[in-house]
């Protein structure tokens, strides 16, 4: 157990920087993008796979923003549940939480929750303020990426088939 703690302020900041994360992935500001990260941070995610360094970072965004920017505008990044655990060293800190993905899609105008998932971040607090030294998402897209602690005892879904409606009977 680390032999600091996280001030409430700290905290607060913490919130801000991984609201200036989402602010700048889902708006393509990469000013504010390259706000978060260590010079040396890096992240790792499913499609990209890890990328460090800032000029990395960006270019993955770009290609993010630009490449797939049909699936990729109007998207709402949402952090939350966040689980805080002090690092020995004073201003390192690992972090915890579940993610959303709100999608708004471009071609049937309508909203869509894109993908849920985990993360597993690295926070360290340089020059006076807490950036990502390391940001690894979880997207749940199969059964075995759930990190579930309980026993697993997942029976298959029912067989069960509704009758037809009335009226569709009577014709039949």
């Amino acid at each position: 157990m680390a032999q600091w703690k996280l001030t409430a302020e700290d905290r607060f900041e913490i919130e801000d920087l991984y609201s200036r994360y989402a602010w700048g992935i889902d708006l393509a500001d990469e000013e504010l993008v390259l706000s978060t990260f260590a010079q040396d941070g890096w992240f790792d995610h499913l499609w990209q796979g890890k990328v460090q360094g800032h000029e990395a970072i960006i270019a993955n965004f770009r290609s993010l923003w630009t490449d797939r920017q049909s699936w990729w505008y109007g998207r709402q990044h949402i952090q939350n549940t966040k689980l805080f655990t002090e690092r020995e060293e004073e201003g390192e800190v690992d972090v915890k939480l579940f993610f959303q993905i709100l999608q708004f899609n471009v071609d049937y105008r309508n909203n869509f929750v894109f993908g849920i998932g985990t993360r597993q971040d690295h926070l360290t607090k340089k020059e006076g303020r807490w950036l990502f030294q390391s940001l690894h998402v979880n997207a749940w897209t199969a059964f075995d990426q759930v990190p579930w602690k309980g026993p697993l005892n997942i029976q298959g879904r029912p067989n069960y088939q509704m009758p037809p409606v009335p009226e569709h009977a009577e014709r039949d």
